[in-house]
Parts: C-alpha cells; sequence; structure tokens
C-alpha cells in the first residue's frame, strides 16, 4: 500500500466541498454557529475574572446578581449553539453522503461487467455503506469542530496577549512542543487509518464470499480452514487498530502533562508577580490565564483527536472518488432506438477476449434470422456463453460486427436495445421480496392482470398459487425459499412478461428437477413462440427443436445445420459430442421409462 505522507489532500477537499456546497445556508449557519460558540466560551472564563477582580476581592457586591444574570444568558446561549452547531454539522453531512451515495451507486449501475469481474463484492459494500458513513463524520465530527477550536484558540491567544504579555509567554514556551507532537501524531494516524480501511474492506469482502458460499464451505468441511483464515484477516484488522491506540497512548499523556506544566508556570510566574506592587497581574487574572491555557491545550488534544476523524473520512472519500473516476462504462453513443420485433441476429467476423492473453471468439460470423430457434452447443469455454454476453452488450467485440434488426448493435441506445431481449440464465438470481415483484422488477407499466393472464399462458399460474401466499410469496435473499426448478420457472415468466423480440436461454434448463422438468420444458415451448430464440444447449429436448444448431470449439463456430445434417458428417464435432454427451441423457430416459 502507497504511504502518503502528505498531512492534508487539499484537492479532494475542494471535491468534498462541491457536494457541501449545495447546501450553502446550513453550511454558512454551522460556520457561525461555531464562532459565536467559541466567542460564549472565552467569554465565559472571562466573566469570572471579572467577579473575582471586581467583586469578590474587593468585597462589592452591588450589581453582583447582573453579573450572574450575564453568566447564565451567556451559558445559555452557548448551550443553544451547541445544539444547533451539533443538529447542523450532522445534518449537513447525512445531505452530503446522501448525494454522493446516490451518485456511487448510480455509477456502479452502469459499470461493465468486467468490473464486476475483478471486483469483490465485499469492498464495494464497505465503499457504498462503511466509508460513506465515515465521510459523514469529516462533516458532523471533524472539520467545523477543528475550525471551532482553531477559532477557540485564537481568541484565547488575543485575550491572554491582551492581558498580560508575560503569563503569555510562559503559556507559550510549552506551545511549540504541543505543535510538534500533535504534527507527529497526524502523520501517524493518516498512515495508520490508511491501513485500517483497507483491512476493513478485507474483512467485509472474506465474510461476504464465505457466507455466500456457506454451502461449498459445509460440504467440503472448510469449518476450521475458513476459521483460521479468518483468524488471521482478523488478527491484521485488529493490529491495524492498534496501532491507531498505540499513537493515542503516546499522544495524549504528553499533551496532558504539558498542561500540568504550564499551569504549574502560570501559578508559580504569576503568583511571584502578584505581590510585586507594579504587576498589573491580578487574582483574577491568575485563574482566568488557567482557564484560558486549557481552553487553549484541551482544543489542541480534541484537534488531534477530531483530526483523526478527518483523516479516516478523508482517506474515505479518496477510495469513493477512486470508484466514481473509474470509467468502465459500455459506450453508449448510440441514437437508434430499437422498437421493431425484427430479432435478426448477425455477427460478422467477430473476435473477442476477456483479456489480452486469450482469444475467446476467432472470427466469428453468423446470421440467425427473425423468428428462428438456434441452439449453441461445443464443450466448456468454447465461447458459447460469450456470444450471449455480446448479444447483450455486457461486453464489447475487440473486432467485427455484430448485427441486430438489420443496424449495428452499436448504433442502439442500450436500454432499448436490452429492453427488447430477455435472458434467462442457469444461476438465476431472485431479490428478497414477493414474486410479483421479482417477476415485474417494480415495472409499474406491468399490471397484475396481466402477470396472472401470462403465467397462466406458460403453465405455471397453478403452481405459484401453491405456495403460501401465492404471488406475494417472499423468496428469501436470492430465492432460497423455492427450488432450482421453481426459480427458474419464475425467471421463464420474467422473461416472458417483457415479450422480447429475442430470447436468450443460457443453460436454462440445465439444473431442474423432475418435478419442474415438464412444466419448464412446456414453458420453454410457450416463451420461444414466434421469438428469435438463442439456447445455450444442455438438454436434449431444446436440442432437437431448434431449427438450427450451432457447434463452438476453442472459440470458432466449427459446424451449423439442423440436427440430422449434423448427424450425417461422420467425424463431424456435433456427432461426436452428440455420442459422447447427450447419447447418455436418450440412455437414462429409455431406463427411466423401462
Amino acid at each position: 500500500m502507497k504511504k502518503n505522507s502528505n498531512l492534508f489532500d487539499f484537492n479532494l477537499f475542494k471535491r468534498l466541498l462541491d457536494y457541501v456546497l449545495v447546501y450553502k445556508f446550513i453550511f454558512g449557519f454551522v460556520a457561525i454557529s461555531a464562532i459565536l460558540i467559541s466567542i460564549f466560551s472565552t467569554l465565559t472564563p472571562y466573566l469570572v475574572k471579572i467577579a473575582v477582580d471586581d467583586y469578590l476581592s474587593v468585597g462589592k457586591y452591588e450589581d453582583f446578581i447582573l453579573l450572574i444574570a450575564v453568566m447564565i444568558a451567556n451559558l445559555v446561549l452557548t448551550v443553544v449553539f451547541m445544539f444547533l452547531f451539533s443538529y447542523y454539522a450532522n445534518l449537513l453531512g447525512q445531505n452530503v453522503i446522501y448525494d454522493i451515495r446516490l451518485k456511487l451507486f448510480k455509477h456502479i449501475l452502469d459499470f461493465k461487467m468486467s468490473y464486476f469481474d475483478k471486483s469483490s463484492v465485499g469492498r464495494l459494500v464497505t465503499r457504498a455503506v462503511n466509508d460513506m458513513e465515515t465521510i459523514a463524520s469529516i462533516f458532523s465530527q471533524g472539520l467545523f469542530m477543528i475550525v471551532a477550536d482553531l477559532m477557540q484558540m485564537l481568541i484565547v491567544i488575543i485575550v491572554m496577549l491582551t492581558l498580560s504579555w508575560k503569563l503569555s509567554l510562559a503559556v507559550f514556551v510549552i506551545l511549540p512542543f504541543i505543535l510538534l507532537a500533535t504534527r507527529k501524531f497526524q502523520k501517524s494516524m493518516k498512515v495508520a487509518f490508511n491501513e485500517v480501511r483497507s483491512e476493513v474492506a478485507n474483512l467485509n469482502s472474506f465474510v461476504q464470499e464465505r457466507i455466500s458460499g456457506m454451502k461449498i464451505v459445509q460440504l467440503f468441511n472448510r469449518q476450521v480452514i475458513e476459521y483460521d483464515n479468518f483468524v488471521k484477516i482478523n488478527n491484521e484488522h485488529k493490529n491495524a487498530w492498534l496501532k491507531t491506540v498505540w499513537y493515542n497512548s503516546i499522544f495524549f499523556p504528553i499533551a496532558e502533562l504539558s498542561t500540568s506544566i504550564t499551569i504549574g508556570l502560570i501559578v508559580w510566574f504569576g503568583g511571584l508577580n502578584s505581590i510585586s506592587e507594579d504587576s498589573n497581574i491580578t487574582l483574577g487574572i491568575i485563574f482566568l490565564f488557567i482557564q484560558l491555557s486549557q481552553m487553549l491545550f484541551r482544543p489542541l488534544r480534541q484537534i488531534a483527536d477530531k483530526f483523526n476523524t478527518l483523516q479516516m473520512g478523508m482517506v474515505a472519500a479518496n477510495r469513493i472518488f477512486k470508484i466514481l473516476d473509474t470509467e468502465s462504462k459500455i459506450n453508449n453513443l448510440g441514437k437508434d432506438v430499437f422498437t421493431s420485433n425484427d430479432g435478426a441476429v448477425e455477427f460478422k467476423n467477430v473476435n473477442f477476449s476477456y483479456n489480452e492473453k486469450e482469444m475467446v471468439l476467432n472470427n466469428v460470423s453468423f446470421k440467425i434470422k427473425k423468428g428462428e430457434k438456434v441452439a449453441i452447443v461445443g464443450a466448456t469455454g468454447s465461447g458459447k456463453t460469450t456470444i450471449v454476453n455480446l448479444i447483450t452488450r455486457f461486453y464489447d467485440a475487440q473486432k467485427g460486427k455484430i448485427i441486430i434488426g438489420g443496424n449495428n448493435v452499436r448504433d442502439y441506445e442500450i436500454e432499448s436495445l436490452r429492453n427488447k431481449i430477455s435472458l434467462v440464465l442457469q444461476d438465476v438470481f431472485l431479490f428478497a421480496d414477493t414474486i410479483l415483484n421479482n417477476i415485474t422488477l417494480f415495472n409499474k407499466n406491468i399490471s397484475f392482470d396481466y402477470v396472472i393472464d401470462s403465467a397462466k399462458k406458460i403453465g405455471i399460474h397453478d403452481f405459484i398459487m401453491s405456495l403460501p401466499g401465492g404471488y406475494n410469496y417472499n423468496v428469501q435473499e436470492r430465492g432460497v425459499m423455492l427450488s432450482q426448478g421453481q426459480r427458474q420457472l419464475i425467471s421463464f415468466l420474467r422473461a416472458y412478461i417483457k415479450n422480447p423480440s429475442i430470447l436468450i436461454l443460457d443453460e436454462a434448463t440445465s439444473s431442474i428437477d423432475s418435478n419442474s422438468e415438464e412444466l419448464i420444458q412446456a414453458a420453454t415451448q410457450k416463451i420461444t413462440e414466434n421469438k428469435t430464440s438463442i439456447i445455450i444447449a444442455h438438454r436434449l429436448s431444446t436440442i432437437l427443436n431448434s431449427d438450427r444448431i450451432f457447434v463452438m470449439n476453442k472459440g470458432e463456430l466449427v459446424e451449423s445445420g439442423s440436427h440430422d445434417e449434423l448427424m450425417k458428417k461422420e467425424k463431424g464435432f456435433y456427432k461426436k459430442l452428440y455420442e459422447i454427451q447427450f447419447q447418455k441423457e436418450v440412455n437414462n430416459q429409455v431406463l427411466v421409462q423401462a
């Protein structure tokens, strides 16, 4: 990890201010409150000095009640403005992170799939949640508190110099040591907090992955191994925090000792001078300087602590702005709107690779007619799913053209293109919500009656109504309350109600249970009617019912034709693949029937 020795990144802070200045009124009120709090806080000990010198020490009690009333009024004003300062500083912080979080999430929504291939989900969650709250603390506990403390220190110094420059020197002689210690402390804490945020992200990423993959952890009896790995990561996280504890443990005792030494100097020097006849140092001034010295040094200690908060917020802001500065979007420069039902697809000499070292598609060319049903088969890694990713523009080809509906896919506005494509994946993702919301995805233009009618057409209405609550049944996170086959049926209905021009089934029927198989086959038949259908094939039935079959091998389209045509090729790829893989399915079906 690169360690930045700069105490404060003003360019980064300037970017944050762009979000702050949207709320100019709140910002201005908080700033004014900080100034008033500094004045009222300094006025309190000065009023005590007046009470001692002008009233108590001379036995003058006339108008003393008036002074007490002034002190009470000053105290009330201090409390009121402290309350307003705290409330509006926190309000400002929450407004700022609300805006940044919205911008961050919107930015993430438009990222290429390749970004998510390389990025940890846990880290992104940390940025969007934990780091955001840390940024809020910049305004609620960091920046304005530091400004208020600095303002108070300035007023204290002015008052000190005005009353007695000699006593002021007794205070200022200790000040350089505190400032030096504070500077060293701030530099060390910035490095430490960078490490803390990094370890927090590592911890979140590890926990998120293991909880998501708990079935694998338990199935392969990796509980002990993963626990040991967690102990190591947790220990690194603890050690990162302990560095901050160590620096605090050193700094704050030094600051406290400096304060005590200063008070001793004030009492010693002020006491000696107060007995001198020509000295203007009174008992009230000594009391005042003791209080003012604490008001001078206490903010220094607090500033160091608040600077820690500010540094953590700046570190978090830096990490978030790095994501906001990441350019990982598919170029959406197309102006055409895809509104027709022409789902014809054509690949012209398409080359694609996920990385520079390995070509996934090599000079692939084919045509799929409108309304045609095409199956794509091939070994794992042959490029089947990559074809799907290019049609949907999750990725863009490095070379060649992809034509859909007669136009280059890059000429379409992405949203309109994807509105005319439905994709059903093998691993169905369902949100922790009702079946209805997982079908409509909160599209208000899709009526409940239309959903029911569509479910009846593809034959899954009775299945849904058999669940507790029917369409309002909550499937929980990732649809864990449903079987794989049931989740697949929901995804079929979700694809069907979209009424797409192009329907893609990516291994969509490969992991279904026997209870759902008949329903899924009927649903597949229904949703592919009059649709340009591309099926990444796994089951025999989807291949035999296809108009054509494309055979992929090592990123190249090696064969195409109907099942009967391909089976006539003695040494063809499809025939060999069929005999190895799909014939087993036929044999299994025969055994079941027997």
